[in-house]
């Protein structure tokens, strides 16, 4: 069965968060997910608030920039989240939009370094151990938590290019393939993944989320087709759909065919009732994927 979630855009007011998310929670939809985008809403008081305001919602952020926030930060935050909602609070890492991270004098040298040392000193943490490291950018003495979760918290992190995806593969628990990621790109990109995964030994769980464009109502191929320009994305790329539940649901198993655990419809920044898209997500694709 695919996993469904749909996407609560930093473009849309956050004070528009409660409703949205009540309204997930309502109709019966899986995930709702998180950006933090530079310089709009913060992902952890955002999902902190999601997860009060909703009973059963699994929430996500995808993802945190990690030069932003120093791994113990990270860490108690996560550790946190999941004793307070068991089991709802999903986590995902990667190294930001890095011009965004040069304009707050965050950027590094090697991001990929930077991402390797944090996804290892960050899911030894949230496993409750004790940490001593100094690595390139990475630096921790005799560091645990308190309060470590009761329980494993997988850890995500977003992956575009092979050396990236193939140390998340190594190192993390799933990844989040961005918006614009094709069918095709995504299957590439699985391949990388298990390299990755087969070269470090690993031969536990991981998930794939992708976040996938979708509209749906009045003038929803105009907002598509304009929202696909808006990124660049070829015209030709399958990046996504516009229409009603049984097209949506058509190109999320385009997806899942392709590997896909977990499909995040994108709406537009365009989408003039982001909460009537959630309970369209929730009530009228979710049943046509299980």
């Amino acid at each position: 069965m695919t996993t469904l979630g749909v996407v609560f855009l930093p473009q849309f007011a956050p004070e528009r968060l409660r409703d949205v998310a009540r309204a997930a929670d309502e109709a019966g939809l899986e995930e709702l997910w998180l950006w933090e985008d530079c310089f709009k809403e913060g992902a952890v008081s955002s999902m902190a608030a999601a997860l009060a305001w909703t009973e059963r919602l699994r929430v996500g952020v995808g993802l945190m920039p990690v030069p932003m926030r120093n791994v113990a930060a990270a860490a108690m935050e996560t550790a946190a989240l999941e004793r307070l909602f068991p089991g709802r609070a999903m986590i995902g890492v990667g190294h930001g939009v890095l011009e965004w991270m040069g304009w707050i004098g965050a950027r590094v040298a090697s991001p990929l370094t930077l991402l390797g040392e944090y996804l290892d000193a960050l899911r030894a943490l949230l496993a409750g151990e004790r940490v001593t490291v100094d690595g390139r950018y990475v630096h921790l003495q005799d560091v645990a938590l308190d309060w470590p979760p009761q329980q494993r918290v997988p850890v995500l992190a977003g992956a575009e290019g092979p050396k990236t995806l193939e140390l998340v593969g190594a190192k993390a628990d799933g990844v989040i393939l961005t918006g614009g990621t094709t069918p095709e790109m995504a299957r590439r990109a699985l391949e990388r993944i298990r390299a990755g995964r087969e070269a470090a030994g690993r031969t536990d769980p991981f998930r794939v989320v992708a976040f996938v464009l979708a509209a749906t109502g009045q003038g929803a191929q105009e907002r598509f087709d304009a929202e696909r320009r808006a990124w660049k994305f070829p015209e030709e790329a399958d990046v996504g759909a516009a229409g009603d539940g049984e097209a949506i649901a058509a190109a999320a198993r385009r997806w899942a065919d392709a590997g896909v655990d977990t499909v995040v419809l994108q709406p537009t920044a365009t989408e003039p009732d982001p909460e009537e898209f959630v309970r369209f997500a929730g009530e009228q694709v979710a049943p046509l994927l299980a």
